[in-house]
């Protein structure tokens, strides 16, 4: 799963999850499933999140591994931080366009709060 991506190979569109099976009871659970915030980090993100927490949360440790500056690494770490800011404000934007609606009158109060649930 390292080379996990979020986005098509074919495309690069934000892929979805549909369905999630547990390979011992065959329980499905089918719907929009959105991936945890770590998890839609790029490949080398993630890979560098696991390396510092694996460090104890020492930079100077994780400069030490991947033969890099203390400089460098607190950038990495910067524009990781920076990546999930920006998650949390698409999160932002998603839900006030969902208000927006409803006052609108576009959608329903049930839609809306239907819609507000699925970004949580």
């Amino acid at each position: 799963m390292d080379n996990f991506s979020n986005n098509c190979h074919n495309c690069a569109h934000k892929m979805e999850i549909k369905v999630m099976k547990c390979p011992n009871c065959d329980l499905e659970i089918s719907g929009n499933i959105e991936l945890p915030r770590l998890a839609q980090l790029d490949p080398q993100s993630r890979k560098f999140i696991e390396l510092f927490v694996l460090s104890g949360g020492s930079l100077k440790e994780v400069g030490k591994i991947l033969d890099l500056s203390y400089p460098t690494v607190r950038n990495r770490l910067d524009s990781i931080i920076e990546s999930l800011k920006q998650l949390n404000e698409e999160k932002k934007v998603k839900r006030e366009e969902i208000i927006k609606q409803l006052e609108a009158g576009v959608i329903s109060s049930s839609e809306a709060l239907q819609l507000l649930n699925k970004l949580n």
